[in-house]
C-alpha cells in the first residue's frame, strides 16, 4: 500500500511538473509571438532557427522562407563583416550589450535597428547557437530627425519649401506663413506662383521651368509679397534631391530677403551715377562761364569768373554737407548771400517754410541766387546805402490741387534799373539755366522800382526733403534723412 501511494505520488508529481513545463513553454511562445521585436535563434554557423512575427513584419521574409538560411541575409553588403565578429563572440559565451547597427529588409531597403545578442547553451553549458532581439529604430530615428528637421528650418530666417519633382510645393516652412499671411491649401501646388510681382512672374516660371527639366539647381532674384500685400526682394535658391537609383525625387529651395541689400545697391548706383552726372554738369558749366566770361572785357576778366566758380563751390560744398542730396533752400540762400551776411535782417530779408532741395535744383538755383545777388551789387539795391532785398518763398495749392513751389527774388530801394542791351551768360543762369533744370518758368522783370525775379514750378521738381540719403564713407554705411530746416536772420555785423 505504501509503495502504490509512492507510486501514485510521483506519477502526480511528475504530470504536474509536465503540466507547468507545458504551460510555460506555451507562455514563452506567447511573448515570442506577441513581442514588438524581432526575436531571431541561430546556431553557431548563422544559420537561422526561429524567426518570429516581429521579425517579418520588420524584414519582410515570412519564417518559412528564412528558417534555414544564413542569417547574413538581412546583412548589406558593407556590414557582412559584422556577422562574422559577433559569432567569434556568441561562440565564447559573450553576451552582446544592445547596440546601434544597419540591416535590410527584403526589398533592400536599409534598416536602423538596435541589436543584442546572448548565447543559447545546452544542459552541459555548451554553446549551441545565439538568441537575436532586434528592435526598429527607423521610425523612431526617422520622427527624431524630423523634429530637428523642423525645428531647423522654422529657426531660420528663411522662408523654406520642398516641392515634388514637376514643381508642386507640398510643404512650407512656419516663416513663410508669416510672412505670406496664407494657409497650406492656397499655396499648395503651383499656387505659391501668385505671390511672385507680375511683372518677373514669366521670367521666374521659365527658368524654374528649365531646371525642373535638366534637374540643375535653381537661383533667381525676383519680389514676393507679403500678406500687407507689399512686395520685398528675395534671392531664391532651390536644389534636387535624388533617390539612391539617381531618378530625381524633389526639390528643397529657399527665399532668403534682399531687400536691404538691392536698396543699398541701387542708392549707391544712383549715387555714382548722381556724381557722375554732377561732375559732368559742372565742366558743362565751367567751359560755357569761360566762354561767355573771357569774350567780355579783360579788365573784369578774372573777378567775374573767379566769383561764378565760387559760386559753383559754394552750391557743391552745401550738398556734400547735406551728403550729395537734399539742402535746406534757407542755407542754400545763406551760402549764395554770404558776402552780405551783415546785411541779413536789416536789408536782405528771407522768409519761406522749411523746403528741401534735391541736388539738382539746388546747383540751379544757387547759381541764379548768386548772379542776382552779384548784379544787385553792381547795379542793384544792395549797390547803395538804402535798397532792399526780399528773397521769399512758398508752397501753395493750384486750383486742380497741383502742389507748387514759388520763390521770388524783389528788390526795392535801390537805384532806377536799366534795361540789359544783350542778354549775357548771367541772364541765361538766372532763367533759361533755372528752367530747363527744374522743368518751371521763370518771371525776370527789370523794373525801374528794382528787379523782380519769380520761379513757379511743380513742387516736386525741387523738394528732396523725404529722399534717402546713404553716406558710404568708409565700411559703415548709415542712412540719413533730411528734416526740415527753418531760416533763422543773422544779425547785423560789422563789415571786415
Amino acid at each position: 500500500m505504501r509503495l502504490n501511494f509512492v507510486i501514485s505520488w510521483h506519477v502526480m508529481t511528475q504530470s504536474n511538473h509536465n503540466a507547468a513545463s507545458t504551460l510555460h513553454q506555451a507562455h514563452l511562445a506567447c511573448i515570442v509571438e506577441q513581442s514588438f521585436d524581432a526575436l531571431i535563434s541561430k546556431d553557431v554557423y548563422g544559420i537561422v532557427q526561429s524567426w518570429n512575427r516581429a521579425a517579418e513584419r520588420i524584414f519582410g521574409w515570412t519564417a518559412d522562407e528564412i528558417i534555414g538560411e544564413p542569417i547574413s541575409r538581412i546583412y548589406p553588403d558593407d556590414r557582412i563583416l559584422e556577422e562574422d565578429s559577433i559569432l567569434q563572440r556568441i561562440r565564447s559565451g559573450e553576451v552582446i550589450e544592445r547596440f546601434e547597427t544597419v540591416r535590410r529588409d527584403k526589398q533592400g531597403h536599409r534598416l536602423n535597428v538596435a541589436i543584442t545578442v546572448s548565447p543559447l547553451t545546452d544542459r552541459s553549458g555548451k554553446v549551441i547557437g545565439a538568441s537575436t532581439i532586434a528592435h526598429d529604430i527607423s521610425r523612431a530615428e526617422l520622427q527624431a530627425n524630423e523634429v530637428r528637421f523642423r525645428t531647423l528650418v522654422n529657426s531660420i530666417p528663411q522662408l523654406a519649401w520642398i516641392a515634388d519633382r514637376q514643381g508642386a510645393v507640398c510643404w512650407y516652412n512656419n516663416r513663410w506663413y508669416e510672412y505670406a499671411g496664407t494657409t497650406v491649401n492656397k499655396m499648395h501646388d503651383w499656387k505659391w506662383a501668385r505671390a511672385i510681382h507680375p511683372e518677373h512672374l514669366e521670367r521666374v516660371k521659365n527658368r524654374i521651368q528649365r531646371s525642373l527639366e535638366t534637374g540643375e539647381e535653381w537661383e533667381d532674384t525676383f519680389p514676393l509679397r507679403g500678406k500687407d500685400g507689399s512686395y520685398r526682394w528675395f534671392l531664391s535658391r532651390a536644389v534636387p534631391l535624388f533617390r539612391e537609383d539617381g531618378s530625381l525625387w524633389k526639390w528643397i529651395g529657399t527665399h532668403t530677403d534682399v531687400t536691404a541689400q538691392q536698396e543699398h545697391e541701387q542708392r549707391a548706383e544712383l549715387l555714382m551715377n548722381e556724381i557722375n552726372h554732377r561732375v559732368k554738369n559742372i565742366l558743362t558749366l565751367i567751359q560755357a562761364i569761360a566762354h561767355r566770361t573771357f569774350s567780355s572785357s579783360p579788365k573784369d576778366l578774372l573777378d567775374r569768373f573767379d566769383e561764378r566758380i565760387q559760386s559753383l563751390v559754394a552750391a557743391q560744398d552745401l550738398l556734400i554737407n547735406n551728403r550729395l542730396k537734399a539742402s535746406p533752400l534757407a542755407d542754400l540762400v545763406h551760402a549764395q548771400l554770404s558776402h552780405f551776411s551783415d546785411l541779413f535782417g536789416t536789408r536782405i530779408f528771407c522768409e519761406g517754410p522749411p523746403v528741401s532741395l534735391t541736388s539738382k535744383a539746388s546747383q540751379a538755383i544757387g547759381m541764379a541766387l548768386h548772379e542776382l545777388a552779384t548784379n544787385a551789387a553792381k547795379y542793384g539795391a544792395i549797390s547803395n546805402e538804402a535798397g532792399r532785398v526780399d528773397v521769399v518763398w512758398s508752397l501753395e495749392h493750384a486750383a486742380d490741387g497741383q502742389k507748387l513751389f514759388i520763390m521770388r527774388w524783389l528788390e526795392s530801394g535801390g537805384p532806377p534799373v536799366p534795361k540789359p542791351k544783350r542778354q549775357g551768360f548771367g541772364s541765361v543762369i538766372i532763367a533759361a539755366a533755372v528752367e530747363m533744370s527744374i522743368g518751371g518758368t521763370v518771371f525776370l522783370d527789370h523794373a525801374p522800382t528794382g528787379v523782380r525775379w519769380c520761379l513757379t514750378c511743380d513742387a516736386q521738381n525741387i523738394e528732396g526733403g523725404d529722399e534717402t540719403i546713404i553716406n558710404v564713407a568708409g565700411d559703415d554705411a548709415s542712412v540719413h534723412r533730411p528734416g526740415p530746416t527753418k531760416y533763422v536772420h543773422r544779425q547785423r555785423t560789422k563789415r571786415s
